[in-house]
């Protein structure tokens, strides 16, 4: 049977808890599958073993598991099968079905014996969504019974183990060996981490959601990223297939790595348009032009104006946008007066006096310019075709707060607001008491603006106003 590696040990563990920081090992089941160098079968070897993790087990895991404190009383600690349990890993593709929980939960358990573990790691989890798009559900139990599996000990760290590895015996039982091998080599693609960064980088970045930046041998950053998950994305700029030139010329500056983590993603956007806006990595110019941002406003003759950012500290972001730039007002009253005949003198796309304006020549203007149609008539069309863009007014006269807790529960910060504008962030009742009395004058900045108006149309309630 063809294998994509030439060692790999499908893992599996029964633990106190989800969380790989606080909570401890139980059960350690692993299936080490060899090829045979020859072209025969390969060498299949199992290793096994109970743990005590020096804790109570919480009844609704020995429920689930079957695994009691009587089971593990007596049970080697972790330290004293973490020889062997190295030795069965060794050299060996790290297999698991959502790797990242046994993974973190076994270099947690490594790092309290005093030694180092690192792996390549497959979660099959992600495999089964990229060889199986259209199926909704990967959880274990899906693919055991999608694949018809025989898994007799179900919740034992052995039987699961057992399980994926009849997983991946079955794909190559009914798939081309080749869509196996291409969607693990893009699971497996590890990054090519520039030689000056420490060949242990990635693991001391979190997995969840935050920004990270990266430094040369200046103190400012180089670039500023946010991301749902820090260290895939991070991983990512590194890969030896580089998507961009700007990773490339990344790969070669940078020097070291800083993260902040936040509670979700939220957070991470909140925080990155900040960073990026007041230090001004070299890399970031995407994200950096904050002074040509503003919004649309019509004057007193009804004429479109471009009102920006500077002129709306302390003012209340009325109008229609936000746009990054008068260029890109310009560029959507243009799309506007093609879709409704609207009159490019009127909307100021045009500075010729006298004369039907261009659009009126061409057919696409109704008139207002040459006496066609009245001023009023196409004013009246112009905020019909605005309407879409229009930015509500702040539903209150004070702050708002959006919580956002993290997926594990540990965090929650919460995010304090006015105006379609970010005044901070609090993590405690102390920080968020100091920001209430003391609140900053907010800072009009069109995408943490886009980024909370897309928040109100789509979840209103999550904003809590202050009262």
């Amino acid at each position: 049977m063809r294998l994509f590696a030439p060692a790999i040990a499908f893992v599996d563990l029964e633990t106190t808890g989800t969380r790989a920081a606080g909570d401890r090992v139980t059960e350690v089941g692993i299936v080490r599958v060899e090829a045979d160098p020859d072209g025969g079968p390969p060498r299949v070897r199992e290793w096994a073993s109970l743990v005590d993790p020096g804790e109570p087990i919480p009844p609704v895991i020995q429920a689930i598991t079957g695994i009691t404190d009587a089971m593990v009383r007596g049970a080697p600690l972790f330290g004293s099968v973490a020889g062997a349990i190295a030795h069965q890993l060794e050299g060996a593709v790290f297999v698991a079905h959502n790797a990242r929980f046994d993974f973190g939960f076994l270099k947690h358990e490594f790092a309290r014996a005093g030694r180092d573990f690192t792996a390549k790691v497959l979660c099959t989890v992600r495999l089964s969504r990229r060889l199986f798009p259209e199926e909704r559900a990967h959880g274990l139990d899906a693919v055991i019974e999608r694949h018809a599996l025989d898994v007799p000990e179900r919740h034992r760290a052995l039987g699961d183990a057992r399980a994926i590895w009849l997983f991946v015996q079955s794909l190559y039982a009914t798939l081309q060996p080749e869509s196996i091998d291409a969607a693990v080599r893009r699971l497996l693609k590890t990054p090519s981490l520039p030689p000056q960064l420490p060949p242990d980088v990635l693991e001391g970045i979190p997995e969840g959601p935050g920004v990270y930046l990266f430094y040369g041998d200046n103190p400012l950053p180089l670039y500023v990223g946010k991301s749902r998950h820090l260290r895939e994305r991070v991983a990512a700029h590194f890969s030896s297939d580089w998507r961009s030139e700007t990773d490339q010329r990344l790969s070669a500056e940078i020097r070291r790595i800083e993260v902040q983590p936040t509670a979700g993603e939220l957070g991470a956007l909140l925080r990155e348009a900040l960073l990026v806006k007041t230090l001004m990595p070299a890399h970031n110019r995407a994200l950096r032009r904050k002074s040509e941002a503003g919004v649309l406003r019509l004057d007193d003759d009804g004429a479109p104006t471009f009102v920006p950012a500077a002129a709306l500290v302390g003012d209340p972001v009325a109008g229609y946008g936000p746009f990054g730039s008068k260029r890109a007002m310009r560029e959507t009253l243009v799309a506007l007066a093609r879709d409704h005949a609207l009159c490019w003198r009127r909307l100021g796309l045009e500075r010729r006096a006298g004369g039907p304006c261009f659009g009126r020549q061409v057919r696409r203007c109704a008139g207002a310019c040459d006496g066609g149609e009245s001023g009023e008539a196409h004013d009246a069309r112009l905020r019909e075709a605005l309407a879409p863009l229009a930015m509500p007014e702040w539903p209150w006269p004070g702050p708002a707060l959006v919580r956002e807790a993290s997926a594990d529960g540990t965090r929650c910060d919460v995010h304090v607001l006015r105006d379609w504008g970010w005044l901070g962030t609090a993590r405690d009742d102390g920080e968020l008491a100091q920001l209430l009395e003391a609140p900053p004058r907010a800072q009009f900045d069109c995408d943490v603006t886009r980024l909370l108006l897309r928040l109100w149309a789509k979840e209103p309630a999550a904003f809590v106003p202050v009262r």
